[in-house]
């Protein structure tokens, strides 16, 4: 893969989100975050229902060294570039803004969202931006995942699977 694919449309920098939609709305914006290592049902589950919260669902994704630091030194199993390309080509997702930062706090306080949106295993007083968004009138909400998907467990599955053959 190569960088060449950071250059879709709906792929941006903070800056350039925050420059490409000044003076323009977007509407209501949702806000959702992670590291999308492994896209699964779960994830594409969770990113359609934060998307019906607002007019643009914006996807805060960590950096490979982001991921690294959270997750260990085994993952992320796809580079940035990988996982910035397949989220953006979800309809549901309107903008995928990588960061570099252990949280997303900077990115939220930023893009300034109506909505933030984390997975139900995110009580709500754990959710970074959760105070900020709040502050400014926003909501916020952990919804509910679909049982039985996670990255660590499709992991899991695929180890099984190539230690069966």
């Amino acid at each position: 893969m190569t960088a060449s694919l950071l250059s879709h449309s709906k792929i941006l920098s903070l800056q350039e989100f925050l420059t490409k939609s000044a003076g323009q709305s977007l509407g209501t914006i949702v806000f959702t975050n992670g590291c999308f290592d492994l896209l699964h049902a779960g994830h594409v589950h969770l990113l359609r229902r934060a998307r019906a919260y607002g007019d643009a669902l914006i996807v805060g994704l960590n950096s490979d060294a982001s991921v690294r630091r959270l997750k260990g030194r085994s993952r992320p199993i796809f580079s940035l570039v990988e996982r910035a390309y397949v989220l953006s080509g979800l309809e549901c997702v309107d903008r995928v803004l990588p960061f570099e930062e252990d949280t997303p706090l900077e990115l939220i306080r930023a893009v300034h969202p109506h909505v933030l949106i984390k997975g139900g295993d995110w009580p709500k007083e754990r959710i970074v931006g959760a105070s900020d968004v709040e502050s400014w009138g926003g909501s916020v909400f952990s919804l509910e995942l679909l049982p039985g998907y996670s990255t660590t467990s499709t992991v899991r599955r695929i180890i099984q699977l190539a230690d069966q053959s």
